[in-house]
């Protein structure tokens, strides 16, 4: 392993850049942290670097983590270690990935029908992103859509709350809704909104293969334009003083009542 002592290192300089979004949407990198994150990440073959906190090293090595990596892996002292660390409670050791993004192109030419995927549409809470993502996994999406606008999927929260199906579940950046519409239209996909101005509960509509579902923003829900190119409006019945659910809880309702449909 190499060393890094000094914050004057390239190396340690090019990492902490990557706490900042502009930087990882440049270098199509992030950083992920912890024992299951970064193992994950390798199993996939995602990791160009790992580094570990000095004082962590022996456990590390005792675990037969480091034998395994297959990018380069750096020594930190362990302060230097605290300014990359993106938790409170590090466990001393992380890893810069690569992002793995599928473009439209790539997404149609391997579709192959009865698929579902869910549409993020301007979300800016990390953590609702991230269990989004997960619930996605679980409930057997093909994939996650990102809207322009919404907050950085590859942030360190998002991917902490995502648990890992950032590596696993296709991520398509779609630049608008007129392309989130063309894209709908060629892969076969009903294009499905939340909202209030329709009389159809989610139960009222099969939506159980070739959906596009939008997750609306949290304050504003799907927007406008969107609302006027879906192919169905569906809404989540409320009772007592409720307006709305967290996104990610209604997300998660409606993607698993997809499953049950489909069974």
């Amino acid at each position: 392993m190499r060393e890094i002592r000094s914050k004057d290192n390239r190396i340690f300089k090019e990492t902490l850049k990557l706490s900042q979004k502009k930087y990882r949407d440049r270098e199509g990198l992030y950083i992920v942290e912890g024992e299951n994150l970064v193992g994950e990440a390798m199993e996939y073959g995602l990791v160009k670097s790992i580094f570990v906190s000095e004082d962590k090293a022996d456990f590390y090595r005792d675990r037969g983590l480091l034998k395994e990596a297959r990018g380069d892996t750096y020594l930190v002292e362990p302060k230097l270690f605290d300014r990359l660390a993106q938790t409170e409670t590090s466990q001393g050791i992380l890893a810069v990935v690569s992002k793995s993004l599928y473009d439209p192109e790539t997404l149609v030419k391997n579709e192959k029908g009865n698929s579902n995927y869910v549409v993020l549409d301007r979300l800016q809470d990390p953590g609702n992103i991230g269990t989004i993502i997960r619930t996605a996994e679980g409930a057997g999406y093909s994939g996650v859509m990102v809207l322009k606008g919404t907050a950085d999927v590859f942030s360190p929260k998002t991917v902490r709350a995502a648990a890992g199906s950032v590596f696993r579940n296709p991520i398509i950046q779609v630049e608008d809704n007129r392309e989130l519409r063309k894209l709908c239209d060629r892969l076969g996909l009903k294009l499905v909104v939340t909202g209030f101005d329709t009389d159809k509960f989610y139960f009222d509509e099969d939506i159980s293969q070739n959906t596009a579902l939008v997750i609306g923003n949290e304050g504003n829900g799907v927007s406008g334009e969107l609302m006027e190119m879906s192919d169905v409006r569906i809404k989540i019945p409320m009772m007592g003083n409720l307006e709305s659910l967290n996104a990610s809880v209604a997300a998660a309702i409606l993607m698993y009542e997809t499953q049950r449909r489909g069974r």
